[in-house]
């Protein structure tokens, strides 16, 4: 019982991979801002080449 406790208590202190995972989270998130403003744009990006089009003879 003791080995394992003495794991464990290893185990919670043990915090080399934070960093990783919160530049995981931080890229997450960053994609998902991005994304979400493509699909937020490609409308306008849409009529804005719509009315190009439609100018030309």
């Amino acid at each position: 019982m003791s080995k394992f406790l003495a794991i464990s208590k290893d185990l919670l202190q043990d915090d080399k991979g934070v960093s990783s995972i919160e530049y995981a989270l931080l890229g997450m998130l960053i994609a998902v801002a991005i994304i979400g403003s493509m699909f937020k744009l490609s409308g306008a990006v849409k009529e804005m080449y719509e009315l190009i089009a439609s100018s030309m003879p």
